[in-house]
């Protein structure tokens, strides 16, 4: 005698519906979830963009501040030069115009052409010259190849002459009979070559002069604007400090359009 209950087939039939149906719905979910992840989880590519993104943003907005920082500082300087020698005013005031204009103007783009940037350092140069005595050895010179096609092209990162020059009135020893300060341009090649020495005093300064932001800032703008395609040079020789900037422009122009 079976003493078993037996399972009809209905309800067998019953449980594997209810059965097949839960396999159903796990399964839909784990796709959905499946899904909704891979759309979220980027790819590494899609991960490389975004730290590039991110690192672009970064560096302009670093490049902003360092520029920021660097109009009012020569704006300054600027004025204190044309208050010291009122007597020059007229003169003064046609250079301080040229100097003004490419700081509010010219200044606040990216780049702007060597012609441009060539035409303020000499305007610069020239405010400078007030605070000299006629007798002392300043020496300019331009060695400019004006048929290269990178000469009147916006390759030239605004400002990117003043710390050179402005150091070199500041920190020489003025007082010396052998003292001199020499500015040599150089457009050969396609690399733009700057030039700027001058005597030093031997004797090490009695308290460090205040800030060091130009010459920092000066190497940072640098390696933020031409990464490799660039040089800077700084060293004392015989009591003579000497600078040294090479900017390859060809170069600097073939990476902006790689970019681009």
């Amino acid at each position: 005698m079976d003493t078993g209950t037996a399972i009809s087939p209905g309800v067998l039939y019953g449980v594997l519906v209810l059965l097949l149906a839960v396999v159903a719905v796990l399964g839909l979910t784990v796709y959905r979830l499946s899904s909704r992840l891979h759309r979220e989880a980027p790819s590494p590519e899609d991960l490389a963009l975004r730290h590039q993104q991110m690192e672009a943003k970064l560096r302009e907005l670093e490049l902003g501040s360092l520029q920021y920082k660097l109009n009012p500082h020569l704006f300054k300087n600027t004025l204190n030069t044309i208050q010291s020698h009122a007597y020059q005013t007229y003169f003064a005031l046609d250079k301080l115009a040229n100097v003004l204009d490419y700081i509010l103007y010219d200044s606040g783009q990216r780049f702007v052409s060597l012609k441009e940037e060539l035409n303020f350092a000499s305007s610069l140069i020239d405010i400078n010259r007030l605070k000299l005595s006629p007798l002392f050895d300043l020496r300019v010179k331009q060695s400019i190849d004006t048929t290269d096609p990178v000469y009147e092209q916006k390759l030239v990162a605004p400002l990117i002459t003043v710390d050179l020059i402005e150091n070199a009135f500041k920190h020489a020893d003025l007082q010396r009979e052998d003292a001199f300060i020499a500015i040599v341009f150089e457009l050969r090649d396609h690399q733009f070559l700057l030039t700027v020495s001058n005597k030093i005093s031997p004797k090490p300064p009695l308290r460090q002069t205040r800030g060091g932001f130009g010459k920092e800032a000066l190497q940072k703008r640098l390696e933020i604007l031409y990464g490799t395609h660039f040089t800077l040079d700084q060293f004392v020789e015989n009591d003579v400090y000497i600078a040294h900037l090479k900017i390859d422009l060809r170069a600097h122009k073939a990476a902006m359009h790689t970019v681009g």
